[in-house]
């Protein structure tokens, strides 16, 4: 057993945490069905559960702000980045909100001053910023200096210093004992306003969001507070702490205790002298590393343009679905993807670190629909060329081209830019090769005959030539004899006749291994047999319309373990997975190679890439094969 109050006692309900405002929600149904005289000023069950959500909206705000990386990137304090493990660790922050809306209900009816309060009074202002200076400053100064005791720090506060980069969120990340003392920190400037007679609905609402955006502020790990305001005005940095006041505390813990207020370090003697070098050096906002790998990425659709730490950090974490939740943020989703086609440039989504390499993730600010609108490929293909040219000159190595943003039809794999602008140092890669070799990877040993669509496409023309080479007979579903001749006479002269040229899926019925490269209805899925593994390379993925058949995710591979600073999926991929195309940039960029990757695929050199990505410790979801060692 741990230590008393180090566990929150509802920390195993998980989201039935949230019945426990159930009793809040009933009291406001009944006043609103049965009490004829209704005066929602004094219903405090309504105000509570108003002052709540509020109160949770201010830490999220602060949160979809601090990753908003295209805003925030170059006054990251510490770069590490939130990995999944702190994440995790995060997931019920907002325990804190339920408990102190415990507490004021029972200080409700405790204390009778703190009913039928007035809307304003302007005394009551004063008086709490008095007791707020006055009483809780010096209290939490000193019950925080005494919770870094050995005692207390090790079972209690260092939950909250575990986490290793803060941010908004982890000013709620700490256990029962440590947020009781909070709420009576929070409290005292309340109750002591109320109590002489000075207590109004506006002072307590305005008081606690001060105090929860002041918190945020403090963890947010980002500088945007001007040094020059300090220059100006000397005192401010003894009345008003920064990010980087409070970022020191977390990496030193034996400096800059105080709540909000400096001054109370400096009367302790425990102000870091670095507070105000490093506060200089962060909010000049010129601190930024030049990524060497760059995924240029593309929004999927408007639903999926939420799945993004800048939205909410906790679902970015996991694998992309359609959840109920996010239908009330589908119109603001509409508002945003449609600001960002008219306006809009290229932005950064996301990092990680990987053998102390930077890989950004960068994102063209189109969905995948806007791809197939023929008056969009200008634009589309503007935006992908001056994200190109941008890393050419800031030293990016590798940048790798994303699903459509390597599609054939609009630059021919990347090709076009590679043509136009023949000096770029920056290398261009498609990844196609390595995402060859990952479906490659999952056929059968034992695979004699398999049904491919998008069979004349860059990855399906290698898939095939490949097999071929492997005497896998390829039925090669495509209406174009001429486009099928074309392949089938790169592939040496003995094995051409493993290629099939089929124009109906009818021809597939006895094929039990599927490579679906071109969307296929549930209609056309019927004509494969019982029994079938539908493997993919199409995007979005087909529906998985047969029960009797098995269905492949897009061809992706796994990280390696020495991953850093990695905290949310790839679409839907799980954690710590990556599109092949992204994986292949990678391998590309960790082994130095100096060619473009764009165009069609080399054949020959889907082995050498394969075994290339597994010397450097990436691995495939799952290997079903291999035909590629054969």
């Amino acid at each position: 057993m741990g230590a008393p109050l180090s566990a929150w006692p509802w920390e195993n309900l998980g989201i039935f945490k949230y019945m426990l405002y159930g009793p809040f929600v009933g009291r406001v149904m009944y006043e609103i069905f049965y009490e004829e005289e209704k005066d929602w000023k004094f219903s405090w069950c309504l105000q509570l559960l108003i002052l709540s959500a509020v109160r949770g909206l201010v830490y999220l705000f602060w949160n979809c702000y601090t990753n908003s990386l295209f805003l925030t990137r170059n006054r990251q304090i510490l770069k590490q980045g939130v990995d999944f493990k702190q994440i995790d660790k995060e997931w019920d922050w907002d325990n804190f909100l339920i408990l102190q809306t415990i507490f004021a209900t029972m200080a409700y009816y405790m204390f009778p001053f703190l009913q039928n309060l007035p809307t304003w009074n302007s005394k009551g202002v004063i008086a709490a910023l008095i007791f707020h200076v006055g009483i809780s400053e010096p209290l939490y100064y000193w019950v925080h200096k005494k919770f870094h005791g050995d005692y207390l720090f090790t079972n209690y506060h260092s939950l909250h210093h575990s986490s290793t980069v803060p941010q908004s969120l982890t000013a709620g990340h700490g256990t029962v004992l440590e947020h009781m003392f909070l709420s009576l920190v929070i409290g005292i400037p309340i109750l002591g306003a109320s109590l002489m007679g000075y207590g109004s609905i506006s002072m307590i609402y305005g008081y606690i969001l001060i105090f929860d955006f002041l918190r945020s502020l403090g963890h947010c790990n980002v500088e945007f507070i001007p040094h020059n305001l300090f220059e100006t005005f000397p005192f401010m940095r003894y009345l008003m702490y920064t990010p980087t006041y409070h970022t020191l505390h977390h990496t030193e813990k034996d400096c800059n205790f105080c709540l909000f207020m400096p001054l109370f370090d400096a009367l302790g003697n425990t102000l870091s002298s670095k507070s105000w070098e490093l506060h200089k050096s962060y909010s000049a906002g010129n601190d930024s590393r030049v990524p060497e790998f760059v995924f240029l990425a593309h929004i999927v659709d408007i639903t999926s343009a939420m799945h993004g730490q800048c939205c909410l950090r906790t679902f970015a974490s996991l694998p992309f679905r359609t959840r109920f939740f996010l239908i009330p943020f589908f119109p603001f989703a509409v508002i945003g993807v449609s600001a960002m086609w008219l306006w809009s440039k290229t932005f950064l989504f996301s990092f990680y670190y990987l053998r102390d390499r930077l890989h950004q993730t960068w994102v063209v600010p189109r969905c995948g629909f806007m791809y197939f609108l023929p008056f969009a490929t200008e634009g589309i293909n503007k935006h992908i060329e001056q994200a190109i040219l941008t890393a050419d000159k800031i030293g990016v190595k590798v940048i790798s081209l994303a699903a459509l943003n390597k599609n054939e039809s609009l630059n021919g794999g990347g090709k076009l830019f590679v043509d136009k602008h023949p000096n770029l140092r920056v290398r261009v890669v498609h990844g196609n090769t390595l995402t060859a070799a990952v479906i490659l990877d999952e056929i059968p040993k034992d695979a004699t005959e398999v049904f491919l669509t998008g069979a004349t496409s860059k990855l399906g023309r290698a898939i095939a030539l490949y097999l071929c080479q492997k005497k896998v007979k390829v039925l090669m579903l495509t209406l174009s004899t001429e486009r099928f001749e074309k392949v089938q006479k790169e592939a040496p002269l003995e094995y051409q006749s493993y290629l099939v040229q089929v124009t109906k899926y009818q021809a597939a019925q006895h094929c039990k291994t599927w490579i679906v490269g071109k969307w296929i209805t549930p209609r056309e899925q019927n004509w494969a047999p019982r029994g079938t593994h539908f493997h993919q390379f199409v995007v979005p993925p087909i529906f998985a319309f047969r029960r009797d058949c098995t269905y492949g995710d897009l061809a992706a591979m796994r990280l390696p373990k020495d991953v850093e600073g990695l905290g949310c999926c790839e679409y839907t991929m799980d954690r710590g997975v990556v599109h092949a195309c992204h994986a292949g940039g990678i391998v590309h960029m960790l082994e130095g190679w100096t060619h473009h990757e764009v165009g069609a695929i080399d054949v020959d050199r889907i082995d050498v890439v394969w075994k290339a990505a597994m010397k450097h410790g990436l691995r495939p979801l799952s290997s079903g094969s291999t035909i590629k060692a054969n």
